[in-house]
């Protein structure tokens, strides 16, 4: 049996071949890894957006509590020791009268 030795130029298109097939599958890998790692991202991101979204209902909750009116008055009474202006101390702009709701 003889062998058949090859030629430089068979050789390198074979190589090119194997280069370029081998380039391909590698482009193609990182390709789809980079698409799995977005959608790994894109996943967190959302969770973090409902967490923020929770966060966000819960302080607007505890910000109606904290400004409810019967809440406000009582502080402003107990600790702040407000009273109501007596009608002698309004002051109505724009009549120069002090005694004229109008």
């Amino acid at each position: 049996m003889v062998r058949r030795k090859f030629e430089k130029k068979e050789i390198a298109a074979a190589a090119g071949c194997l280069l370029l097939a081998v380039s391909t599958l590698t482009f193609y890998i990182w390709h789809q890894a980079a698409i799995i790692q977005l959608g790994y991202q894109m996943s967190r991101l959302e969770e973090k957006q409902a967490r923020l979204r929770e966060d966000i209902k819960r302080l607007e909750a505890e910000r109606a509590a904290l400004l409810a009116p019967d809440r406000v008055d009582r502080i402003a009474r107990e600790v702040l020791h407000l009273v109501e202006p007596k009608p002698e101390q309004i002051i109505y702009e724009g009549t120069g009268r002090t005694d004229d709701p109008t």
